[in-house]
């Protein structure tokens, strides 16, 4: 089932909604990024828990400072990595068998400008359980503007610690 009630486009600092999703839209930095992190049911349960509960993100230092304890679609959340505080609106939630995840969008408190998926999913066949996170943006301050490369440095190094975080949590088979 995905979760995807009217979601409020005012705040957003993207017209491309949903983009993530499909093709990538033209004018921004595109990511995508997948691993394989682990085997079996309890890896995928422990994996998308920790995910949907901020999980991952904590388990990357990224703390959670408001919004709702799990992702709910409409729901603002705010984050703070070091000293950069950003919001953001998650725009979808998905939970189903075979696959969980969910998207958050920028707000006006975010050095960026765009989407980002977090999704996990398992093969029914293989039992496989896969992390990917897409994501495209461009610079939403001037600072991010002139950062340029650093910012790309940054969001690639967070990308890897996202996954290294849902990978250790299929590992460790519980989320925390």
């Amino acid at each position: 089932m995905t979760d995807q009630p009217t979601v409020p486009r005012d705040g957003l600092t993207y017209a491309e909604v949903g983009a993530t999703e499909g093709v990538l839209p033209d004018g921004f930095h595109h990511l995508q990024e997948s691993r394989e992190i682990g085997h079996g049911r309890a890896a995928f349960e422990s994996a998308s828990a920790t995910l949907l509960t901020w999980g991952m993100h904590r388990r990357a230092g990224v703390r959670r400072t408001g919004g709702p304890d799990r992702a709910v679609a409409g729901a603002d959340v705010a984050f703070v990595w070091r000293t950069v505080k950003f919001e953001c609106r998650v725009v979808s939630v998905v939970d189903e068998a075979v696959r969980r995840g969910f998207t958050y969008g920028t707000l006006a408190r975010h050095p960026e400008s765009g989407e980002e998926r977090f999704m996990v999913t398992i093969d029914p066949a293989s039992g496989t359980v896969t992390a990917s996170i897409t994501a495209f943006s461009r610079p939403g301050s001037v600072l991010t503007r002139l950062g340029g490369p650093v910012a790309r440095l940054v969001q690639r190094r967070m990308t890897r610690r996202y996954l290294d975080a849902l990978e250790s949590a299929a590992r460790d088979g519980e989320p925390r």
